[in-house]
């Protein structure tokens, strides 16, 4: 378990129940302004995939599933999805002969290695995003231009939000800085990934971080990613590599940087390959997806994921993630939320 933070003097805005309504429209609102933004139409997405197949997602690469035998498939075994990085690709390939180029899903997931606290829970909700893009668009710019598409859309959802709630005030700034991993460790040569973050956030209040993956030029990355999802060993500019990134904004209740969004373009064959020989698993080559990617069966695509509690949380000034999503907590961080007028659901 995580160090609980407590912020000093911490006013809970909401009730439990005028919260549970403010979620339904911020979930309502946000789906509808994202899917006009970015192009896309709403797919129903899986709890469970076929264990195996490479399908489902490993996240920083180490992370393990929850799965269990069922009985009417042989007792094949199951896992309940981490994320949908990798089904959503598999999707648009299915849906090729509709001409859908970009989809999203509205994803419920389990993630037991989780370290439990103010931002992290077993249970996590997202809306899971992924569009078809050529092998022209495999760039900086695209990327980029992606990421300006939904900061707006958050802060479009939090402008409806401070709009609809007496007493709360939009604070999002208007653009969103980009920076590279390789520039932002220059930058803070002497801090931690996590404190390098914070010093930038605090800076600029909404910061894209571009290039998380690949090892920097002190020998490190600036933090863990699967390689068969995101493509984070292209080169691009400056010598950095790296097509993917994470959307991160200045929380002010918690005091430091907040991730909203872990996204970018995704592996083709070539960054698969050398990804999977960076990371020393090979063996994935085997797996279905893996196979089908290398044999050409499906599209380039970009993607990612949008945390709705995480969404929740900030608009509504909360302190924990579980003052906006029902999960379990450790006894003592119950009590300790509950002295400090934490109201966890």
């Amino acid at each position: 378990m995580k160090k609980l933070i407590i912020p000093k003097d911490y006013q809970n805005l909401l009730s439990r129940e005028a919260t549970e309504g403010a979620i339904k429209f911020i979930k309502d609102e946000f789906q509808n302004v994202l899917a006009s933004k970015l192009g896309l139409s709403r797919v129903t997405a899986p709890m469970l995939v076929i264990g195996g197949t490479g399908i489902n997602d490993d996240l920083n690469g180490v992370e393990k599933p929850v799965s269990f035998p069922v009985y009417s498939l042989g007792n094949t075994n199951v896992e309940v999805v981490q994320s949908l990085a990798k089904w959503k690709r598999l999707k648009l390939a299915q849906l090729n002969g509709e001409r859908v180029m970009g989809i999203y899903a509205d994803m419920n997931a389990l993630r037991p290695d989780e370290e439990l606290g103010n931002l992290h829970s077993v249970y996590v909700d997202q809306w899971d995003w992924e569009k078809v893009i050529s092998a022209e668009e495999r760039n900086l710019d695209k990327l980029k231009d992606t990421v300006r598409k939904i900061y707006e859309a958050i802060r479009i959802n939090e402008e409806d939000v401070s709009k609809q709630i007496t007493g709360l005030k939009s604070f999002l700034p208007k653009s969103i800085k980009f920076i590279h991993a390789e520039e932002l460790r220059k930058k803070y040569p002497n801090h931690s990934p996590r404190e390098r973050e914070n010093l930038i956030t605090r800076e600029y209040r909404a910061v894209f971080v571009i290039g998380i993956g690949y090892k920097l030029s002190d020998g490190k990355p600036h933090d863990g990613r699967a390689p068969d999802y995101d493509d984070w060993s292209t080169p691009t500019e400056n010598g950095n590599r790296g097509l993917n990134g994470d959307i991160l904004v200045w929380n002010p209740v918690l005091e430091q940087a907040f991730e909203i969004s872990s996204m970018g373009i995704r592996v083709n064959k070539d960054s698969l390959l050398e990804q999977l020989k960076i990371t020393g698993t090979e063996e994935r080559k085997e797996l279905l997806f893996h196979r089908k990617l290398l044999n050409d069966e499906l599209p380039l695509t970009m993607g990612g994921g949008i945390g709705q509690s995480r969404l929740c949380m900030l608009y509504l000034r909360k302190a924990h993630i579980g003052e906006v999503q029902a999960c379990v907590w450790p006894k003592e961080m119950r009590e300790e939320c509950e002295k400090n007028n934490i109201k966890l659901l």
